[in-house]
C-alpha cells in the first residue's frame, strides 16, 4: 500500500513563508529586492575580478567562485519562495522538487569547501609566503575548486537518493517555501531512522570537516599575527582576514541551526526564516563583507570606474 502511494505521488504543495495575507506584498517586495542585489552584488564580484588584473590571485579566483555558488544557491531557492507569494496553487512537480533538493545541497556543500579553501589560502599566504605561489599554483587552485564541485555532487546525490527513496503516502503538503531535506523527511510517512542518520551523518561529516580545516588554518593564523611586533602589522594582516572570518560565522552558525540536529527538533517555522537567512540575507551580504573591509577590492572598482569615465 505504502508503494502504491508512493508511486501515485506526483506533486508536492508548499505552506510558504506565511499565511498572512497582509504581509505577502511586503515579503514580496522584500524578498524580490534582496534577490536582486544579491544578484547583481555577485555579478559585479565575478566581473570586477575577471576584468582587474591585480585581483587574477589565488584568493580572488575562490571568491569568484564563491560568488557563482551564491549565485547557484540563491536562485536554486528564490524564485520559488516568490512564487509562494503570488499563486494560489503553490505546487512543484516531484521531479523538479528532486532537482531543487539536488542543486541546493550542491551548492551549500560546495560553499563549505570553498569557505575552507580561502581559510587554507590566507593560512599559506601568512604562514609560508615563500612557498605560497608554488603551493597555490593556478593549476593546484584549479584542482581545489574541482574537488569542491565533486564533493558537493557526491553530497547531493546521496541526499536526493534517500529523501526520494522514502514514501509519501500521508500527505504532499511541505511546510517550506522550498524542498529542503529537514521538511521532506518529516513529510515521509516511512521509516526514516536509517535515511535520518546517513544523512546526518553525511551533513556532519561535511560540515565539521571544513570547520575545522577554517577553525585550524585561523589558529596558526593568530599565532603568526601575535608574532608580529608592531601593532600596525598585526592590524594589516589580520584584516585581511576579518571579511572572512565574518562570512564563515554567519554561514556555519546558520548551517548548524538548520542540520545539525535529529530530525525529531526540527521546528519548521523557525527553520523557514533561518533558510532566508543563508538562501537570500548571505548571498546578498558577501560581495558587501568583501568589497567594503576589503582595500584591494575598493580600489580595484575605483580603478574600473575611473577607466570607464575616462573612456567617455
Amino acid at each position: 500500500m505504502a508503494e502504491r502511494n508512493h508511486t501515485t505521488v506526483t506533486e508536492f504543495i508548499f505552506v510558504g513563508f506565511t499565511d498572512h495575507p497582509d504581509l505577502q506584498i511586503p515579503l514580496f517586495m522584500l524578498f524580490l529586492v534582496m534577490y536582486v542585489v544579491s544578484l547583481l552584488g555577485n555579478l559585479g564580484m565575478i566581473a570586477l575580478i575577471m576584468v582587474e588584473t591585480r585581483l587574477h590571485t589565488p584568493m580572488y579566483f575562490f571568491l569568484s567562485q564563491m560568488s557563482i555558488v551564491d549565485i547557484g544557491y540563491s536562485t536554486a531557492i528564490a524564485p520559488r519562495l516568490l512564487k509562494t507569494f503570488v499563486e494560489e496553487t503553490r505546487t512543484i512537480p516531484l521531479t523538479e522538487c528532486a532537482a531543487q533538493l539536488f542543486f541546493v545541497c550542491f551548492f551549500v556543500t560546495s560553499e563549505c569547501c570553498l569557505l575552507a579553501l580561502i581559510a587554507y589560502d590566507r593560512f599559506k599566504a601568512i604562514c609560508n609566503p615563500l612557498l605560497y605561489r608554488a603551493i597555490m599554483s593556478k593549476r593546484h587552485c584549479v584542482l581545489f575548486v574541482a574537488g569542491t564541485y565533486v564533493c558537493g555532487s557526491v553530497n547531493s546525490i546521496v541526499q536526493t537518493l534517500f529523501i526520494f527513496s522514502l514514501s509519501f503516502c500521508s500527505s504532499n503538503v511541505v511546510n517550506h517555501f522550498f524542498c529542503d531535506v529537514p521538511p521532506m523527511l518529516k513529510l515521509s510517512c516511512s521509516d526514516t531512522h536509517v535515511t535520518d542518520l546517513v544523512l546526518f551523518t553525511f551533513s556532519t561529516v561535511i560540515v565539521t570537516t571544513t570547520f575545522l580545516g577554517v577553525l585550524i588554518s585561523y589558529m596558526c593564523i593568530l599565532v603568526a599575527i601575535l608574532r608580529i611586533r608592531s601593532a600596525k602589522g598585526r592590524r594589516k594582516t589580520f584584516s585581511t582576514c576579518a571579511s572572512h572570518l565574518t562570512v564563515v560565522t554567519m554561514f556555519y552558525g546558520t548551517l548548524i541551526c538548520i542540520y545539525l540536529r535529529p530530525s525529531s527538533s526540527y521546528l519548521m517555522d523557525r527553520d523557514k526564516v533561518t533558510s532566508v537567512f543563508y538562501a537570500l540575507v548571505i548571498p546578498m551580504l558577501n560581495p558587501l563583507i568583501y568589497s567594503l573591509r576589503n582595500k584591494e577590492v575598493n580600489d580595484a572598482f575605483k580603478r574600473m570606474i575611473y577607466r570607464k569615465n575616462f573612456s567617455w
